[in-house]
């Protein structure tokens, strides 16, 4: 990763998995960091462990389907560093189930945080990273290139936030604002222990980790 000395990024979706790994990375690399999350326990956690590092964090409840919370982190960010460079849109989760088994509510579940929930926070924070000729990453995955049975909603979850991240790119590059969709296979994260409701199920085995 490229050097973020004296950056500010803001990170939703940052209490596990992809979230909390980039948080350790770009405060390896000099960053500032703004932590934007459901479980703020975690957070609190996490922000102590990278100050404790030498790192400059804060942390702050963010639930991306709720109106007002990305903007509240965004002047988090203004009122903790004075600017906003890098915005990773992170937040997400997987509903999973065959087409006659999954509900019409159950898809808008999934697309109110996964693509939803991406545009309001591109909205919320798209006036600090003009300012900052920064960068706006989106979290995509491998899924919205390829779809499997029993993935639909995901599936087509992740292509429309695909779209959304090429078309910000063509959009925004005149602007100095740069647009990085980032589409990661399996990794080590919680998301096949979060049911379709987005509610851990911390006695859930992890099937990626089975023999």
């Amino acid at each position: 990763m490229a050097n973020f000395s004296g950056r500010v990024a803001l990170i939703t979706g940052a209490s596990s998995g992809i979230g909390e790994a980039l948080a350790r990375e770009f405060a390896r690399t000099g960053a500032a960091l703004v932590l934007a999350a459901r479980r703020t326990d975690r957070l609190e956690r996490l922000v102590a462990e990278l100050t404790a590092g030498g790192a400059r964090a804060v942390c702050g409840r963010c639930d991306v389907t709720v109106d007002g919370d990305r903007e509240r982190a965004a002047t988090r960010a203004r009122e903790s560093f004075g600017r906003l460079d890098v915005v990773v849109a992170n937040a997400g989760f997987s509903v999973v189930g065959s087409v006659e088994r999954l509900t019409l509510d159950d898809y808008r579940r999934q697309f109110e945080t996964n693509v939803f929930g991406v545009l309001r926070t591109v909205h919320a924070t798209l006036a600090d990273v003009f300012r900052a000729r920064g960068s706006i990453a989106v979290i995509g995955s491998v899924s919205g290139h390829i779809a499997t049975p029993g993935s639909s909603a995901y599936a087509m979850s992740k292509f429309a936030v695909r779209g959304l991240a090429e078309a910000l790119g063509h959009e925004l590059a005149a602007s100095g604002v740069s647009v990085t969709l980032v589409s990661p296979c399996f990794v080590a994260s919680e998301i096949r222990r979060v049911d379709n409701e987005g509610v851990l199920r911390e006695e859930t085995p992890d099937p990626s980790r089975s023999s």
